[in-house]
């Protein structure tokens, strides 16, 4: 039983932290502003943990595997579920917004210029680097990732020595778990730093249309985690794999909503992912991807968009074509889009051009994105957890 009540102190010290936090930006947001530092601190630790995390758990996992046949079994499976997800996640957004519609702000155009950007010549600059040491940076984590993956099975195919080298990895991987731990017991003060800093600067923005388009998108999100993500954790393991999301995903919400980034989150994740026992194969190499390249919230926010700029600019002759493109529209922004350095100002950018908006638009929808990145991020980091839970099944399934 203690050891039960142990369990969830933490998530509910975390919860505290970021009701406090929210209470102290309310009622005093100039004492909010001065402590912000102090999540600045929490979220630049996490951030410096990221890159030799990321690093060596892959490495440590690909160089140890029994074969190269299984490496390619967990990236199947990881990329499939990663676009089944977000297309589900794109739909569910779509039918949620047809039947509650978005409605139109009331506000002012700013006349501004999109400047074009090719795609592809962003896609090679996210997956590779031109030096070595423009790796060691968290802007360029793809193409981290993918080094870390040739690395590992380089490293895999040598025979003398791997074991001794297979070994050191192992040993780096574990001490940058026991940073995260150590840097979690910070975690209390951070987010309650950052949840006074966010709340104190969110006030003005909650009036009108865009309100109502935050809470549409908030009521979306929290429908979808308690539904969407109790299935995918049924279809897991069962009754017992609901159990297990429940009981330890909290560390990872709350740790998004505050820093709202996924990479910031993705030491966090990986811990959470440890205590829930998913094979640390599948983790090691499925959370840093999905932290990159696996948006299910930003899937649901490219729905959003859209059918805002519907609303704005009057367009009601919409037929089913008009919504098949922006399902891969979103499927296209939370999966490839987000891997890419401004990945989402890409995105944004291609919802504009494709439906022929006009640059005014592009505004109008990078507030949005604003609005409601804190629980959009929450679902990105939260569904990088249940995508590994199913990654992780038929992994062992095949």
């Amino acid at each position: 039983m203690n050891k039960k009540i142990k369990n969830y102190i933490f998530p509910i010290l975390l919860i505290v932290s970021m009701i406090l936090g929210s209470i102290v930006g309310i009622f005093f947001p100039n004492f909010s502003e001065n402590i912000k530092p102090l999540g600045d601190i929490f979220l630049n630790l996490m951030f410096t943990l990221v890159v030799p995390l990321v690093f060596t758990t892959i490495v440590s996992s690909i160089s140890n595997m029994s074969s190269i046949k299984r490496l390619t079994k967990i990236l199947r499976n990881t990329f499939i579920i990663f676009i089944i997800t977000s297309f589900i996640a794109s739909l569910i957004m779509l039918l949620f917004s047809l039947l509650f519609p978005v409605t139109t702000p009331n506000i002012e155009l700013i006349k501004s210029s999109v400047e074009k950007v090719s795609v592809l010549e962003q896609i090679a600059s996210a997956l590779t680097v031109s030096d070595f040491n423009n790796l060691l940076s968290r802007s360029n984590m793809l193409a981290l990732i993918i080094f870390s993956i040739i690395f590992g099975i380089a490293l895999n195919l040598v025979e003398k020595d791997k074991k001794i080298v297979g070994k050191i990895f192992n040993t780096l991987a574990d001490t940058m778990m026991k940073m995260v731990k150590i840097v979690m017991y910070y975690a209390p003060v951070g987010i309650f730093a950052y949840f006074a800093s966010l709340v104190s600067n969110l006030g003005p923005e909650f009036v009108g249309s865009y309100a109502k388009t935050l809470v549409l998108y908030i009521m979306a999100t929290i429908i979808y985690f308690l539904i969407i993500y109790t299935i995918y954790s049924y279809i897991a393991s069962g009754k017992r794999g609901v159990k297990n999301f429940y009981k330890n995903i909290f560390p990872s919400i709350l740790t998004s909503l505050a820093t709202q980034s996924s990479l910031a989150s993705l030491p966090t994740n990986m811990e959470v992912a440890s205590k829930m026992n998913i094979d640390k194969d599948v983790s090691n190499v499925a959370l840093p991807i999905g932290s990159t390249i696996h948006m299910e919230g930003s899937c649901m926010g490219s729905i959003l968009k859209i059918l805002f700029l519907f609303s704005i600019f009057g367009y009601t002759n919409i037929g089913i074509d008009s919504y098949i493109i922006a399902l891969l529209i979103s499927v296209l922004s939370g999966v490839v889009m987000s891997g890419i350095p401004g990945g989402g100002l890409i995105g944004e950018m291609l919802i504009v051009s494709l439906y022929g908006f006009p640059a005014e638009a592009f505004i109008i929808i990078s507030t949005i994105g604003w609005l409601i990145d804190a629980p959009a991020t929450m679902l990105n980091v939260t569904g990088d957890i249940t995508s590994c839970m199913l990654i992780d099944k038929y992994t062992k399934k095949d």
